[in-house]
């Protein structure tokens, strides 16, 4: 039985379907929302056990992971970005990984797999980012420190208690469920199934240029990276893996992607790049395909195509 808290997230819903495609039996977790999307909700009740949990508890933790004869762990419950106070924030994500490794210790679990992020690498001046890379200790924002932290403190502690942890440092992740509209996989798709012109209005860059590049990590091939790191059957080598679409597709390209499947649709992008660009703002990907056979199932043009048909047949 595999624990995935968080497991009614974007990230999680998906990583359990994949978990279920492979045969395992899933325990997801939730905090408040609930989500039983077509793709997994007949399993729900039957290989799908759904807890209600909140990770800052430790008691309710190792109750779950004891009760369920927990055997492996993919832990991706973690507060919304600036969703609460600094010390609220500080409090949730570090017990919260706290109470999970020492739920996975005590009864004898022998991984845990954790949501990392790319945010690790925003300090970087240019990419494309490796795992090796040193990276500064001045963070700009809660993901990037906190994420930092993990991935010092976890491989820390299991080395003391003789357990495995491996950090994802996943890419920007898009897709089916995915509903903060932030990245603009996600706003290109949305107005392209709804047939509306894109809106940037609300974006942290404003609107975006053509000649940008960004990793787009679908989040089916984010879950089968999750899958791929939490059953290799051997130790692995490394305790955290860039897992992405590992290579830089412009802004241009998604939208011609899109374009593809939605001729009409109306979407301006500024010229050229951003004066405040980085060179290569994308992951290398090798440690992951080296270690576990890691690779994006499709390219761009298929997720976009993808992601709009299921936008269209699931308005959300």
């Amino acid at each position: 039985m595999i624990l995935i808290t968080g497991g009614m997230g974007f990230i999680g819903l998906h990583t359990a379907r994949r978990f279920l495609d492979a045969g395992e039996n899933v325990v997801i977790t939730q905090y408040h929302a609930r989500r039983e999307p077509d793709f997994i909700k007949d399993e729900i009740g039957k290989r799908v056990v759904v807890e209600q949990l909140d990770v800052t508890n430790s008691l309710a933790v190792l109750d779950i992971v004891h009760r369920h004869k927990v055997t492996g762990i993919v832990h991706l419950a973690v507060p919304g970005l600036a969703a609460l106070t600094p010390g609220e924030d500080y409090r949730v994500n570090m017990l919260g990984l706290l109470n999970v490794l020492e739920a996975a210790r005590m009864f004898e679990v022998p991984r845990v797999t954790y949501a990392s992020s790319v945010t690790v690498y925003a300090s970087l001046p240019a990419g494309p980012y490796r795992e090796d890379a040193p990276l500064p200790l001045a963070s700009g924002n809660p993901t990037e420190t906190f994420k930092k932290a993990w991935d010092v403190l976890a491989p820390h502690f299991a080395g003391r208690a003789g357990i495995e942890t491996v950090g994802v440092r996943a890419s920007t992740i898009w897709g089916p469920l995915y509903h903060t509209m932030m990245n603009l996989p996600s706003r290109v798709c949305h107005a392209a199934a709804r047939g509306v012109p894109a809106n940037f209005a609300g974006s942290r860059t404003g609107v975006p240029y053509a000649d940008d590049l960004g990793d787009f990590c679908y989040v089916k091939d984010c879950a089968l990276g999750i899958f791929l790191l939490q059953t290799a059957n051997k130790k692995l080598p490394h305790s955290v893996y860039n897992i992405g679409a590992g290579i830089g597709r412009t802004n241009r390209d998604l939208v011609e992607a899109a374009k593809k499947v939605a001729p009409d649709l109306q979407v301006e992008l500024q010229p050229g790049t951003n004066p405040r660009g980085k060179p290569n703002p994308y992951m290398d990907i090798t440690q992951a395909k080296e270690d576990v056979g890691y690779a994006p199932q499709h390219d761009l043009e298929y997720w976009v195509a993808d992601y709009i048909a299921w936008l269209r047949n699931n308005p959300e």
